[in-house]
């Protein structure tokens, strides 16, 4: 598969659907040019009670007062992050205008993510279940994404140059929603894990390396790297009691690679292994809210915050020593079409 073209795999049509593993055609195959390149993703959302049930009406924006110093320290590092924006954000009227204003400045590319509890049209029933997007009728899934396409096309004043659903909900239908509103970029694959028990999508055995999702759909998974020897099992990774102890013995471990419950030296032991295994192109990513003390069980006070910039630091000073560089979201899309 390139630029989209369907083909067969096996006795099975890949038909562009984004909660099933691709065929291996499907890899995007970047040019020798690229080189080798890491982007950073923000999942820019309102402030909630992590671990509570679901509530409509958790809609604060206040922790988007500190981004615009938090995407400063990104761009003294030379990074433009991609904040990928929900409705509550795009919504607020002070939110937004620190989004739109970092946006225009060139501070920042602006994504959309879609958290369905939160995200009008409101018909469906706030539960865990329709908490992953993709589960939702597609009809009830296109408006609620086509309301947020509108919200932030206005903000930024061009349509969102990348998708993420919210809870990583990917469902059979959203890859031909996507391509219906033009989205040509989807970052919502979280490789190696598994959300299948909560109603969600289970990404077990999905690659972390781009690929064609649908027509001109590019996938980029996050990144996650897989380590020890039983690491050909990805499956394991589904045995929470498990997950602890195969770690601990260094038969198998699942590194995701975001400040967020990850110490900066495992971080820093699986880039090293994905590069030894010619890894070329590095998805990070984090939740906007962490920036400030208080909001996020990774930046509960503000010595996790510290800790949560000395992860960073760490890993673009490993980038920077490896030659590893930054690229955009409209980067990684134009060389893919290139390849």
């Amino acid at each position: 598969m390139k630029h989209g073209r369907i083909e067969k795999s096996g006795s099975r049509e890949y038909a562009g659907v984004l909660d099933r593993p691709p065929p291996p055609e499907a890899e995007t195959k970047l040019p020798d040019s690229f080189g080798r390149r890491f982007i950073v993703f923000g999942d820019c959302e309102e402030e909630f009670e992590w671990g509570a049930p679901l509530d409509r009406g958790a809609t604060a924006t206040t922790a988007i007062a500190a981004l615009p110093a938090a995407t400063r320290r990104f761009g003294a590092r030379g990074i433009v992050p991609t904040y990928l924006v929900d409705w509550p954000v795009a919504a607020n009227a002070a939110s937004a205008a620190i989004m739109a204003e970092m946006s225009e400045q060139g501070l920042c590319d602006i994504g959309a993510h879609l958290h369905p509890w939160v995200n009008p049209p409101h018909e469906e029933e706030v539960n865990r279940p329709n908490s992953f997007a993709g589960a939702l009728p597609r009809e009830l899934e296109l408006a609620k994404l086509k309301k947020l396409t509108e919200r932030l096309t206005a903000l930024a004043g061009r349509p969102p140059v990348a998708y993420r659903a919210g809870r990583y909900g990917v469902g059979p239908e959203t890859a031909r929603s996507l391509r219906t509103l033009g989205y040509r970029f989807d970052v919502s694959v979280r490789s190696c894990f598994d959300y299948s028990e909560e109603g969600g999508p289970d990404f077990t055995h999905h690659p972390i390396h781009p690929y064609w999702a649908d027509e001109d759909l590019l996938e980029l998974p996050l990144t996650a790297c897989l380590e020890g020897p039983l690491r050909a099992w990805p499956g394991l990774s589904r045995h929470e009691r498990l997950r602890g102890p195969l770690a601990r013995s260094g038969l198998f471990n699942r590194i995701p690679l975001t400040p967020e419950g990850v110490r900066l030296r495992e971080a820093i032991r699986a880039i090293e292994t994905l590069l030894d295994r010619g890894h070329r192109l590095f998805s990070l990513s984090f939740h906007t809210p962490t920036v400030e003390p208080g909001h996020t069980p990774y930046g509960a006070d503000e010595a996790a915050v510290r800790a949560f910039w000395a992860w960073w630091d760490g890993v673009f000073d490993l980038f920077d020593r490896h030659g590893v560089t930054p690229v955009r979201s409209d980067e990684i899309v134009g060389a893919a079409h290139q390849a």
